[in-house]
């Protein structure tokens, strides 16, 4: 039996020294690693050991009681929380741990929701209790506030904020009683024994408990301190006796979901799968799946439009399989059903793919990129500035979000991330696995566009001859975080269905650079127009057409730029009240009414991401760093500062005709100067 495990929380929560302990404790290391001491198993990238936080999800198996634990210990800090987003797929349950001092951070609260949003089983590991100012009770609160799960605590702690509390779990008619009122609310069975003042029996009351915590209604809550190995032991006892276990995802066919990617020098690409059904051995031949795309809205009209050309996914053979604690490996030969392993020698895998069948779940987004970064080689040569393309291509495959973009001939590689950190680690990867030495820019922000106003996007290319395509377009412009839906089908004797294809998958490239450079969203396309010539149209001729009526839409219709936009939550001393009303103001923020407590305000702001991103320092500044700053990413609104933002384009721009066919038809290279 397995479970499957996923250690989620907060940056600086306790997630790798628990891990430590849990592996410890159960015997699949000699030693508990210290973070501190750069020693863990799971933290082995030098910047984690430098740094002292983890930048990269990590595996690690182990056995307690007849289970298998497969430990998916995730990075705490917001830059990396896409790692935490992939991980989710591939969990049976989670353990959120929450510091006993800090309590329930921003970052927090995002993780709570992810796991609602993925209907996943969770139970809260509340850490630190050793330390002074351990409040359970104001957790306990926030943690029913934040979420529809009903928290329920089932460990005793006595000796709080010592060096050596001690913890044990509920039992007898402890546990019965407080089973009974956490579930009295929705479970009639519980509400009677309640009304009865009474409570269930004590195997009705297990059965319940796990039943409840199945089906994501019921939150189990435990405290301990995990850098001195109290709680440990109970957490794994409730673990193996109360947790779900694989079998509650398991399928009868071969299924299982890609979730994380890394590179090895010999083996090349390596994919760690969660599988949910079958069996796969060394040398097995296995079938790649990309989720299908999810559309930005689906609308009951009869406005269909041609499918996308379905592409025959690929099969690939498994090399090796292994199984991981943290960068050491054994060769496991085979990996079954509930089970989690690496496969080695699959070229085309990525994140998110699945293995041999679909299975979708919901998936709530933790982290937005809205930076972008310019990298260039230190080193002049020529010969650079592709291997450094390649490298960071390669890094987006394990972090997708990176997005490494470069067009042949330019001289740099534009990648999105999510914070400064990220970058510093992008940077050590490149040191030290690819030994290239890079140059980034400051950071700026990432815009995006949308059709200012209804109208028409038109173009026809029938000069020079053999060739003939016409395309237009209805754009029409939807709300805010709607993104883009595609509509329109003509006639076959019109414009065949294939050429229509390639309207289709044209269009879909051109979203990505829009009037200024930036990608287009929030708008409804129907495809009204099209025609093709039997003799003179040649297939790629829709490939050149369309982005020609794309931009020459957006050009006559005029493109709105977005800017995205940051949550803050600030808390600080309540005589900075009006000095923080101020900035907020300055930087074209809004806030809401303040909070008072005690001498202490806390506000909430929404505030433009480039004008803010240099307030954390200042905040800092101003409150002697007293006050607290929890950042999320909050959405995108229409530009308010009056400036044309422009991304320098890849490639030649549609609008420029002449240049635009000859380079689409491969006979003009862009500049090497």
């Amino acid at each position: 039996m397995f479970h499957n495990i996923g250690i989620l929380a907060h940056v600086d929560s306790g997630k790798t020294t628990l891990t430590e302990q849990i592996l410890y404790r159960t015997g699949a290391i000699r030693a508990a690693g210290s973070v501190d001491l750069g020693t863990t198993a799971t933290d082995h990238l030098s910047i984690e050991k430098e740094r002292g936080i983890s930048v990269r999800t990590a595996t690690a198996s182990t056995a307690y009681r007849g289970i298998t634990f497969n430990l998916i210990d995730t990075p705490g800090h917001v830059d990396f929380a896409g790692e935490v987003e992939r991980s989710l797929a591939a969990l049976d349950y989670a353990i959120l741990i929450v510091s006993a001092v800090e309590g329930v951070r921003a970052h927090t609260e995002n993780l709570l929701k992810a796991l609602d949003k993925a209907s996943l089983p969770a139970l809260v590991f509340i850490n630190k209790i050793d330390r002074a100012g351990c409040d359970i009770a104001a957790i306990l609160k926030d943690l029913s506030e934040l979420t529809s799960r009903t928290p329920l605590l089932l460990s005793h702690t006595e000796g709080e904020e010592t060096a050596t509390p001690s913890v044990s779990l509920y039992q007898g008619e402890d546990f019965d009683q407080s089973v009974t009122e956490a579930l009295c609310e929705s479970c009639e069975e519980a509400e009677e024994a309640f009304l009865a003042d009474s409570f269930l029996s004590h195997k009705r009351a297990e059965d319940l408990m796990k039943a409840h915590i199945s089906d994501c209604s019921l939150l189990p809550v435990l405290c301990g301190s995990a850098k001195n190995a109290v709680g440990v032991t109970q957490l794994l006892d409730f673990m193996t006796d109360y947790m779900p276990s694989s079998k509650r995802l398991a399928t009868d066919s071969l299924c299982g979901v890609i979730f994380k990617i890394e590179h090895d020098k010999t083996m090349g690409k390596i994919s760690h799968v969660r599988l949910f059904g079958g069996k796969i051995a060394n040398r097995d031949e296995v079938t790649l799946l990309s989720p299908q795309k999810e559309t930005a809205q689906t609308e009951s009209d009869d406005n269909e439009a041609v499918a996308l050309e379905a592409k025959e996914d690929p099969r690939e053979k498994v090399s090796q399989i292994r199984k991981f604690i943290g960068s050491k490996y054994s060769d496991a030969g085979e990996v079954g059903a509930g089970d989690i392993a690496a496969l080695c020698g699959l070229p085309s895998a990525k994140s998110g793919h699945f293995i041999g069948s679909l299975v979708q779940g919901a998936r709530f987004p933790l982290a937005t990129p809205f930076l972008r970064v310019q990298v260039t080689p230190k080193d002049p040569s020529p010969d650079e500035i592709p291997r450094l393309a390649e490298a960071l291509m390669q890094l987006s495959d394990e972090e997708p979000y990176i997005n490494a973009k470069w067009e042949n001939g330019q001289k740099e590689i534009v990648i999105n991330t999510t914070g400064r950190i990220q970058v510093e680690v992008i940077e050590s990867l490149l040191r030290e696995r690819y030994k290239i030495a890079a140059n980034f820019s400051p950071p700026t922000v990432i815009y995006k566009e949308t059709p200012a106003k209804a109208g028409f996007a038109y173009a026809d290319y029938t000069m020079p001859k053999p060739c003939w395509a016409v395309v237009q377009f209805k754009f029409e412009p939807m709300p805010r975080g709607y993104g883009v839906s595609y509509h329109g089908k003509l006639p076959s004797n019109q414009c065949f269905y294939r050429y229509q294809t390639h309207i289709r998958t044209s269009f879909n490239q051109c979203l990505e650079q829009g009037l200024y450079g930036w990608e287009v969203t929030d708008f409804k396309c129907t495809l009204v127009g099209g025609e093709h010539h039997t003799l003179h149209t040649h297939p790629l001729d829709f490939f050149v057409c369309t982005p020609m009526a794309f931009m020459n839409g957006l050009k006559s219709l005029g493109s709105t730029l977005l800017e995205p936009l940051l949550l803050m939550r600030i808390t600080a001393p309540a005589d900075l009240y009006g000095k923080l009303c101020g900035e907020i103001i300055r930087m074209g923020g809004e806030h809401e009414n303040p909070i008072m407590h005690g001498t202490s305000v806390t506000l909430e702001a929404i505030l433009p991401a480039a004008t803010s991103m240099d307030f954390p320092t200042k905040l800092a500044s101003m409150s002697s760093g007293k006050a607290v700053l929890n950042t999320s990413f909050y959405g995108y609104r229409e530009c308010r500062d009056g400036k044309e933002h422009i991304s320098p384009r890849r490639g030649v721009n549609p609008l420029d005709r002449s240049k635009w066919i000859l380079w689409a038809r491969g006979a003009y290279q862009l500049s090497q100067d």
